[in-house]
């Protein structure tokens, strides 16, 4: 029995109870969320004892609530992001404590605080979270007394204060994010592409189909990592640590500019080839064309991580490269045959500037037609 072809050979991926119950994945989640609440207890324990200590504010709680809001546990922790959640906290304190003046507390009064809150957040911002965020504030003012007008606005402030210089002197370490981010990426694009060079050998509708599909999917990780490098670029131009990082970050946008390109180039050759097997009949030349540009593609994850690597993938997308002639490869076949091989010279280019070079030496270095 001959050993299976590392192209066509399927990975057998846990499900059911068990994987749901597995404790990896939440360990995974765990380690990866370190940096955050790190930045949520150092901002929050920070604020609290600056309003208590030194502003003599008996139990500031809005200190803490609000520096813990603002961070957060998500994704995107863009000094902008926690701003503009600030500004929205800090409105429904203020709308609050004007209430709290004029009318007093009680429970018809909560209600027009929280009406005028919500109108007025939405007034000045688009986002859902920013108006839940004043009113959620704007609820604790009205529930929780003070004795002194205006005293929970300044810890609000002070907590917002608190929690944009966390966010760049404590920072979530989001250049290894944005490289995990973009090895999602990767991974889901290889496994794409596999799906349609195995399509391609048998010949196969259903499974060019499924690849179809995955190269949809692709759109959500890349978003994905588009909002981390945007994230961790903020965060670098304001952090005294990340200062350096600037660079990389650039040099990430752009692998990950070329790469959206790449998966814009597999959908169109999955539509194809999802075409071309309606026949049955398999295409080997077409698929090992697809799998070594696969493999070539396989070299990127190491670049993202480290520079230097960035021209033996390029030389190993140019060996392909050189020898995408669809006249000369698709002899004797249909013109659309032809064209798919066609299709790959711009997947080709792509993959290659995504490894540094320029546009137009990617674009030479495949043969005229």
């Amino acid at each position: 029995m001959s050993a299976p072809d590392p192209q066509t050979s399927s990975v057998a991926v846990r499900t059911g109870w068990r994987a749901r119950l597995s404790p990896r994945r939440r360990i995974e989640r765990v380690r990866e969320s370190a940096g955050a609440v790190a930045q949520i207890v150092i901002a929050a324990t920070a604020a609290f004892a600056f309003a208590h200590y030194v502003l003599g504010h008996a139990a500031p709680l809005l200190a803490a609530t609000v520096t813990v809001s603002s961070l957060g546990l998500v994704r995107d922790a863009r000094p902008r992001r926690v701003l503009e959640t600030v500004i929205g906290m800090i409105v429904g304190i203020l709308v609050a404590e004007l209430i709290v003046l004029i009318a007093g507390i009680g429970w018809w009064q909560l209600a027009i605080t929280l009406a005028v809150s919500l109108v007025v957040a939405r007034f000045l911002n688009d986002q859902p979270g920013f108006a839940i965020a004043a009113a959620i504030q704007a609820a604790i003012v009205m529930v929780i007394p003070a004795s002194v007008p205006f005293l929970r606005l300044v810890d609000g402030i002070v907590g917002g204060v608190a929690a944009l210089l966390v966010t760049a002197l404590v920072p979530r370490s989001p250049l290894r994010q944005v490289a995990q981010e973009g090895a999602v990426v990767l991974a889901a694009f290889d496994d794409a592409v596999l799906t349609l060079v195995q399509a391609l050998r048998a010949g196969d509708r259903r499974r060019a189909e499924r690849g179809l599909e995955k190269a949809r999917a692709l759109q959500g990780p890349l978003d994905a990592w588009r909002e981390s490098i945007e994230s961790g670029a903020a965060i670098a131009r304001i952090s005294p640590f990340l200062h350096r990082q600037r660079s990389e970050f650039d040099r990430q946008e752009r692998v990950r500019t070329h790469l959206d390109l790449a998966t814009r180039n597999l959908r169109v050759i999955a539509r194809r080839v999802v075409y071309l097997c309606d026949d049955g009949a398999p295409r080997p030349v077409a698929a090992d064309l697809l799998g070594e540009l696969a493999a070539a593609a396989r070299l990127l994850p190491d670049v993202l991580v480290d520079i230097s690597y960035e021209p033996v993938a390029r030389e190993a997308v140019r060996s392909v490269a050189t020898r995408l002639d669809p006249a000369a490869l698709a002899a004797g076949r249909s013109s659309v045959d032809q064209n798919l091989i066609g299709a790959f010279r711009p997947l080709a280019v792509d993959l290659m500037t995504a490894a540094g070079m320029t546009a137009a030496d990617a674009r030479a270095a495949l043969p005229r037609v």
